[in-house]
């Protein structure tokens, strides 16, 4: 028999610990690397069901490469630098208590000293080749980049040179910079840890070896400052030292020579930091190292500071005339308003008889259906059911009208909206409700005896005269984050059916889109990517079963295209029988020499992104150059994602079919059923009239001056937030007809809200003047009202105020249509829609009840639009449009007895006297019935408390209205 020592067993256990943790490693990495496969894997099967393989598998294949080079490079350069270090340490340390502690970690240290090294290595590369990886889209840019065949005007390269030359280098030096001052410093502790440098005991404290290597690489950064200081000289295309960005007066005459000098200096202290190598001492790296901190403060920052102070500074509008001139040139090219029409309009107030009615008859168009407002009107007339919900804002196409002209149309896809109340599970969810039905559309100038939109094509299933052969939506802005279509079995709710017994029609999804899941693998990778494991066990997924995710329009068409910024607010469309999505995408740059930079989230900010749900707000990168180079489709039933090439003279769209071949199709296949509802995009439309808003001023002292600046008005019907730009048909000053238009207003800078400018770009695709630009500029010296100062002539007219008091009654309120403004006769006219709604009540939706018109000095109020253009075109101002005097006596009448019967009421209840309240209760009931008779009888929508008295005295909020005052701000 043989006994283990004690010793032996404590072996036993530390070799099973490690053992146990060498297992433990292996399984975590084993899991990671598992995870990272199934996300890769579960992309690639979703770039195939999309037909853009070749997108991802050049993303892939880019990032790899960018990963394994720079990942590979610094680990050489490092481990590189700390053999060496190791290689040159002293064969002798003198002893000192120094060295005697440092023996103790070198003790500890060595024995592990490859491991240790190979896991610092491995994380520098790990940082390094992840750092390089994620600039996948400069290098690309880089490699496939095309000419502008435009120069700069102070160094005289092509304008490509900064978009995709310039961030290349620039990353390389910054690459190459880290790798140095990472050497250095593991230099430095490898030559401390083995004595090469010391800071104690007899003798020199930087030995020869260590000395000439430390100099070397300390030459080595100092020549890239050297290339730093070079490549400056180019990188102040994009100064901001200057009035404006780009190379200023100081920039060009102090810090441009100052840059060459000091890159002269780098290279020649480089060379005497190299010479260490053969002349031993520190007195060569010690002189190197104070000419270039020395020459660095004189030259490269007091210098400048003095030409800035007192050359540029007392004569700064002189100075800086000729580069402010080149910003205005370079800004107004980056952002595409170079060819922008400004013409001077003097605004006419009054119109002769002749005048009114020959520009009237081009105002039927004019679009009253606010699509920020009727959204909840077409929830409750076309929503259907409760798992049905539409957008807000809805959007603004054009569709033939029974003429066949085309016709501003407000439109919306009937999206799913999760199961009913009650009823959420994973089967629900993800099986069962899986795609909304059917598309709507009312024309904008239109609408019935109550006030609702005329529906051109509605119901479910579809009806009117869009001829909708595939009205299903699986792909939509408000479609689930994943589904599971196509099972054998039909479980997915279609649309609501009398017919059937249950109440609604079944169908299984037969389309191409999204990712075949039958197979056992593909179910577990699922499983795991949206930590689902009923996607794993559940037995309705069967092997025609299909999986749909990243559904919305904006994020496939951003995978597809992950070189484009895609516009906020895509629209849907009927095309060919299909409800297609159609996206607009931006190209963009940082780099464009002289051009000033806007932040896309800042431009792009209004009403309709601040509190809407169906515009998205842009992220907050900075841009100098912006074009609306893409025309994206996204089918809703199948998900296909088409991209056509729209400014096909574009240099960064070029770049970027060349570097993804086949993915954009060119501007000639666009059908011809699909380029009628294509229109000029709200985002870089709200971009360029920001840039506008001070690029119209083009001659450099008046730009200095910042005198005839703009800035866009406040939404007036709004809360504070921009007013958005707005889609309407306008007949421009010379034109014959009005013609579709995506329009804004200007007021000038500051405080001032009257109105200084029109802007309006044509948005018809198939015109040849498509995207012009046209600004109406009212003379400085005349006030003309703009929108918010004709919202408050609105709000404090006082027939208008006792006409919208008397429409509102009990229970209701009016809502502010937008605030349009239109050129008409010579002058301005605006047009704001009034709706009406009840106040409570989960039904409650607006109707469109009054038209509010203002020209000159003239206000119109009437229940169409030509009865208030009647008032103001023959002189009246504000008319009443509304009952006749009598009635609105009887309703004053009514509401006062409404009001004593309230009063009375809540007198009882007080004093617990339930006879009187009951008394009160039932004059109150009279008075509330005879003023919805009366409302009635007038045209204005009946109060709906007449029939829930007990309700109305049991709140406040319900109670009768005082008599008419001055009417506050309605709300939107």
């Amino acid at each position: 028999m043989s006994f283990r020592s004690p010793g032996s067993f404590s072996r036993i256990r530390v070799g099973r610990s490690r053992l146990l943790a060498r297992v433990i490693v292996i399984l975590a990495i084993l899991v990671a690397l598992f995870f990272a496969f199934t996300a890769i894997w579960t992309d690639v099967l979703w770039y195939r069901s999309v037909g853009f393989s070749a997108v991802y598998t050049t993303q892939i294949t880019t990032r790899v490469t960018l990963f394994l080079c720079a990942g590979l490079l610094m680990i050489l350069i490092l481990g590189a630098n700390v053999v060496i270090a190791y290689r040159l340490r002293p064969p002798y340390r003198p002893a000192s208590v120094e060295q005697q502690g440092l023996d103790r970690y070198r003790a500890a240290v060595d024995p592990h000293r490859r491991l240790l090294l190979a896991g610092v290595l491995t994380l520098a590369g790990l940082l390094a080749g992840s750092s390089a990886a994620g600039r996948w889209r400069t290098w690309l840019a880089f490699v496939n980049r095309q000419p502008f065949h435009v120069k700069d005007p102070q160094f005289h390269k092509d304008i490509s040179f900064f978009v995709f030359t310039y961030p290349l280098l620039r990353l390389v030096l910054g690459f190459l910079f880290a790798a140095v001052i990472l050497a250095f410093v593991a230099a430095l502790i490898v030559h401390y840890l083995y004595g090469g440098l010391r800071l104690q005991g007899p003798g020199e404290r930087v030995g020869s070896a260590a000395r000439a290597h430390l100099s070397v690489l300390f030459g080595v950064f100092v020549l890239l400052k050297a290339v730093a200081y070079w490549f400056d000289r180019w990188g102040l295309a994009d100064s901001h030292r200057g009035v404006v960005t780009g190379p200023s007066y100081t920039d060009v005459n102090a810090v441009l020579p100052a840059k060459t000098i000091l890159a002269v200096i780098a290279l020649i202290c480089a060379l005497m930091f190299f010479a260490t190598l053969v002349r031993r001492g520190a007195m060569l790296p010690g002189m190197a190292f104070g000419l270039l901190v020395l020459s660095a403060i004189l030259i490269g920052g007091v210098y400048p500071l003095l030409i800035q102070t007192f050359q540029v500074k007392p004569n700064e509008v002189d100075k800086e005339a000729k580069y402010i001139g080149r910003n205005i040139v370079a800004t107004r090219q980056a952002y595409g308003v170079a060819d922008t029409q400004v013409t001077d309009y003097v605004p006419n107030t009054k119109l002769s008889p002749e005048q009114a009615k020959q520009e009237t008859s081009t105002l039927p168009n004019v679009r009253l259906l606010d699509p920020a407002v009727v959204s909840p009107t077409y929830q409750q007339l076309q929503q259907i059911k409760g798992w049905y919900k539409f957008p807000n804002p809805l959007d603004i196409d054009r569709y033939p009208g029974d003429d066949g002209s085309l016709r501003d149309t407000v439109v919306a896809v009937r999206e799913i909206a999760g199961p009913p109340s009650g009823q959420n599970n994973w089967i629900n969810n993800h099986l069962v409700y899986t795609h909304g039905y059917g598309f709507v559309a009312a024309p904008g100038n239109q609408v019935d005896a109550q006030g609702a939109p005329v529906f051109t094509e509605k119901d479910i299933p579809p009806t009117g005269s869009l001829n909708i052969t595939q009205p299903r939506v699986y792909f939509g802005e408000r479609s689930p984050g994943y589904s599971i279509v196509g099972g054998t079995e039909q479980r997915e709710v279609d649309y609501p059916d009398d017919k059937s017994p249950s109440g609604q029609t079944n169908t299984a999804y037969d389309g191409k889109g999204g990712v075949p899941i039958g197979s056992l693998f593909d179910r577990t990778l699922y499983a795991l990517r949206f930590k689902e494991k009923n996607l794993l066990l559940s037995g309705a997924i069967n092997s025609r079963s299909r999986i749909l995710y990243d559904r919305t329009p904006r994020e496939r068409v951003q995978k597809a295209a992950p070189w484009l910024k895609v516009d906020g607010n895509p629209y849907p469309a009927v095309v060919g029988g299909r409800i297609v999505w159609i996206v607009d995408g931006y190209t963009t740059a940082t780099n464009y020499p002289y051009s000033e930079g806007t932040s896309l989230a800042d431009a792009t900010r209004d009403t309709n992104t601040e509190s809407r749900v169906s515009v998205a707000a842009q992220a907050g990168d900075r841009v100098n150059y912006m074009r609306n180079s893409v025309k994206a489709t996204v089918d809703a039933y199948d998900g296909t994602v088409t991209l056509y090439a729209w400014d096909e003279k574009d240099p960064v769209l070029k770049t970027w079919m060349k570097a993804f071949p086949g993915t954009v199709r060119p501007r000639s296949a666009i059908p011809n059923d699909l380029l009628a509802h294509l229109r000029y995009p709200e985002d870089l439309f709200k971009v360029q009239r920001g840039i506008l808003a001070r690029y119209h001023v083009q001659n450099p002292q008046a730009f200095y001056g910042g005198g005839d600046f703009w800035q866009i008005p406040d939404d007036p019907t709004g809360e504070g937030t921009v007013e958005p730009p707005y889609y309407l048909s306008v007949k421009m000053p010379g034109a014959t007809d009005p013609g579709f238009s995506l329009t804004s207003t200007f007021t000038p800078k500051g405080k001032v809200t009257n109105l200084t400018a029109f802007m309006a770009v044509d948005s018809v695709p198939t015109s040849p003047t498509y995207g012009r630009i046209r600004i109406l500029q009212v003379p400085r010296s005349q006030v003309t009202p703009g929108p918010e100062q004709v919202q408050n002539t609105f709000e404090n007219n006082p027939t208008v105020s006792q006409q919208l008091t008397l429409l509102r009654g009990p229970g209701s309120r009016t809502v502010s249509g937008n605030l349009l403004t239109l050129p008409f006769g010579g002058g301005f006219l605006y047009v704001e829609p009034v709706y009406l709604q009840a106040n409570s009540g989960g039904g409650a939706y607006p109707l469109l009840k009054r038209v509010l018109v203002s020209y000159g000095n003239d206000i119109g109020f009437g229940a169409t639009l030509q009865d208030a253009l009647g008032q103001v075109l023959g002189g009246g101002a504000a008319a009443t449009t509304g009952p006749p005097l009598q009635a609105n006596e009887d309703i004053r009448a009514a509401i006062d007895a409404a009001n004593r019967a309230y009063g009375d009421a809540q007198t009882a209840l007080k004093n617990n006297d339930w006879a009187g309240y009951g008394e009160a209760q039932k004059r109150l009931k009279t008075a509330l019935d005879e003023l919805a008779r009366l409302q009635k009888q007038s045209g204005a929508r009946p109060a709906p408390t007449t029939s829930a008295t007990p309700r109305a005295t049991a709140t406040p909020a319900t109670s009768p209205p005082t008599a008419p005052t001055p009417t506050p701000k309605p709300t939107r």
